[in-house]
């Protein structure tokens, strides 16, 4: 890390610290932070997104003595998980300390926490000396950001400060587990396959997919959209649209004979990981076409592919719904 961004991680600290707000990159997204156990600090995030108050929050952290500070730890299955996948895009909702503000939470008695493996929002938080709550920094609903544009785009006249730590590595949320004693629940498939978690901890309960009162972000029935309206790609929508402009997203190759205005492709060799890298870039490029609708073909429901229909799912039944 040079000098350079470690003077702009200080001055973003200190913001912290003063109850601002600050955008960071991570492995998945960039975050929006906040002081997490600063209640009028954190409220500032939901004013900025228009999130609903509702809507619990993650706290970050850097270190397992951090941890121990928010949270209490029920059980072997929390510190194999840790050893395991922290840091990394694995969040996980554990019985909260009183010290936690019930805005983080959305008045529930559990907290949801994760360590970054970004070490640019590690020393961020080190540097900070208090956990940060950060959803994605984008409006709410909207697409999540990837590169410090995308927030730019989206909140850079709103909050006061963008830490630009490049293209994020992995591209797609945490997976979050809710842990009670020695059940583990999916609340929100992402960046860690369940097939991994279930080596290390075997069976895992699945969360409904969609719920009026979330116990952990990512899990009401639209999400993710561009501004562009976006369906799944099939033979029917394309013959829907065919007069207009659409946006094609592929997968790993276009087997269709339209000729679309614009499409992409985005893991040439079918990698999951690497479409999960592109997948928001890409939209956030297209949305930015003037185009009459984007059209995005299904990925296979196997490893990263369920995180990633996850989204496109959510996206779509913004549209879909209307």
């Amino acid at each position: 890390m040079n000098e350079k961004i470690r003077d702009q991680i200080k001055i973003a600290a200190e913001i912290i610290r003063k109850g601002g707000l600050v955008a960071f990159p991570t492995e998945t997204v960039y975050g929006l932070g906040a002081d997490g156990l600063n209640s009028v600090a954190v409220a500032k995030i939901f004013e900025v997104k228009n999130r609903p108050t509702f809507n619990p929050l993650i706290l970050h952290i850097e270190n397992i003595d951090r941890l121990n500070t928010v949270c209490e730890i029920p059980g072997d299955k929390v510190h194999d998980l840790i050893e395991e996948f922290w840091p990394g895009p694995l969040t996980l909702v554990l019985p909260k300390k009183t010290n936690v503000p019930e805005i983080v939470t959305a008045g529930l008695d559990t907290v949801a926490v994760r360590m970054p493996d970004n070490l640019i929002a590690l020393e961020l938080i080190k540097e900070s000396d208090t956990p940060i709550a950060a959803p994605s920094a984008n409006l709410f609903g909207q697409l999540s950001p990837t590169r410090a544009g995308h927030v730019q785009k989206q909140l850079g006249d709103k909050i006061d400060m963008i830490l630009d730590g490049g293209k994020c590595s992995i591209g797609i949320e945490s997976t979050i587990l809710l842990i009670e004693n020695d059940d583990v629940t999916l609340l929100r498939p992402g960046a860690i396959p369940l097939e991994s978690i279930r080596e290390i901890i075997g069976e895992i309960k699945l969360f409904p997919k969609r719920s009026e009162h979330p116990n952990a972000p990512g899990q009401l029935a639209f999400h993710y959209s561009p501004q562009t309206p976006i369906l799944m790609l099939t033979v029917e929508n394309i013959e829907k649209h065919k007069d207009e402009k659409i946006g094609a997203i592929f997968f790993k190759g276009n087997d269709s004979k339209f000729n679309f205005e614009k499409e992409i492709i985005l893991s040439n060799n079918g990698s999951l990981s690497e479409a999960a890298a592109n997948l928001f870039s890409t939209l956030h490029k297209l949305d930015d076409l003037q185009l009459d609708c984007i059209l995005i073909e299904p990925f296979p429901l196997e490893g990263l592919g369920v995180a990633l229909m996850d989204r496109i799912q959510k996206a779509v039944a913004k549209y879909e719904m209307r």
